[in-house]
């Protein structure tokens, strides 16, 4: 996969650079909205691609496994088609939804047996299992099979869980190599390093997976339950053994702040569900703070829900209105919302990329970050 820098902060590790999939070139840093079943809930294609700016979505190997089966997406001609979505799509392993599945699942050497939370009925992935998977979705980008740890979590059972991830990881790979593109583009895998907050199994764990050589690297198993320092100096660390010339995706991070620190540690790539959850719960991002659409101070305040913002939502309807539909229930209210929550996500990134390119990234991340901390405490009661 082409991955070039093209500029590097002088004050920190942040980057600006891009990757090219035969699907299209995607800037970086970048976020990436979750199209957990091959849709982002609550808003259509057309929009994520016009009005937000999406350039590439996540979507879910497990969920995706199980419905509508990896059957439907060969006959539809893959993911893409299926979903009438011609950008780069990355999915996971589904091993962060195993990891939730800690009652309904059971590790072994080889792989995990899980039951379906949809219908009990029991399943097995394998990394080779995975990764045919991942064929008949036909992602852009695809996980290996891994093993995502609690927190906290105790070093022996973490270093058993990050031997297990390194083994597999292998195996990921060989399955890879022998298996063929089903849709004439092609695919390409990225390693997850794991090893919870110990530096020395996160060290070991990054260096077995640049020994396989993938095409890019994720720092999994954060976000779970640590605070953001211990999640910041991993990542920080971490981001300083990957090579320079490949990709970093931090999986499932999150806050607005988190992102715009982790680009400052050295990584590329963000995904999370936060926006387009947030969202359908009323709760929206703005410059000056998280706001909940339900507070009974907007029913008749006719202002734009954002003023420095210029998505769909913000430049053609009022506090009032928006407070109107999520209090009446309108199924209306959720794609607004979402859309701008997801363009704030989508302009805070385009911004920051930006700001690394004119070289003025950390005094800028600084005065966001200081005035989102300021406001954290902004989100309205009901």
């Amino acid at each position: 996969m082409k991955f070039e820098i093209e500029h590097i902060d002088k004050k920190s590790k942040a980057r600006a650079g891009y990757f090219i999939t035969e699907h299209g070139k995607v800037e970086t840093p970048i976020f990436m909205p979750v199209g957990t079943q091959g849709t982002v809930k609550a808003i259509t294609q057309e929009k994520l691609r016009d009005e937000v700016g999406a350039r590439i979505i996540l979507a879910n190997t497990y969920h995706l496994y199980l419905r509508p089966g990896t059957e439907i997406l060969e006959k539809a001609g893959g993911l893409h088609r299926f979903m009438n979505w011609e950008r780069p799509i990355l999915t996971d392993s589904g091993g962060f939804q195993i990891y939730s599945l800690s009652e309904l699942r059971k590790l072994t050497h080889d792989g995990v047996e899980f039951q379906s939370h949809l219908d009990g009925s029991r399943h097995y992935f394998t990394p080779e299992k995975v990764i045919n998977i991942q064929r008949s979705i036909g992602s852009d980008i695809m996980m290996p099979l891994d093993e995502c740890t609690p927190y906290p979590c105790e070093y022996e059972y973490a270093k058993k869980s990050q031997e297990l991830t390194s083994r597999w990881a292998a195996e990921n790979m060989r399955a890879f190599e022998k298996s063929q593109t089903l849709y004439g583009h092609e695919q390409y895998l990225f390693g997850i390093v794991q090893g919870s907050v110990y530096k020395d199994l996160r060290g070991k764990s990054a260096k077995d997976l640049m020994n396989i050589d993938f095409h890019g690297y994720s720092i999994g198993g954060l976000a779970v339950g640590e605070s953001h320092e211990e999640m910041y100096d991993i990542t920080d660390f971490t981001t300083d053994i990957l090579p320079a010339d490949k990709p970093r995706y931090l999986m499932g991070v999150g806050r607005p702040e988190n992102i715009l620190e982790s680009i400052a540690r050295g990584v590329d790539m963000f995904d999370c569900v936060m926006p387009t959850r947030n969202a359908r719960n009323a709760y929206l991002f703005t410059g000056s703070g998280t706001v909940s659409m339900r507070n009974a101070r907007y029913k008749d305040d006719f202002t734009s829900l954002d003023e420095n913002c210029d998505c769909y939502t913000c430049k053609n309807f009022t506090k009032a209105y928006l407070r109107h539909l999520f209090n009446t229930k309108e199924i209306l209210a959720l794609e607004l919302a979402t859309l701008h929550n997801l363009y704030f996500y989508l302009n805070l990134i385009r911004t920051a990329r930006k700001k690394i390119v004119e070289g003025s990234f950390l005094q800028w991340k600084n005065e966001i970050t200081q005035k989102i901390m300021l406001n954290k405490n902004s989100i309205e009661e009901e």
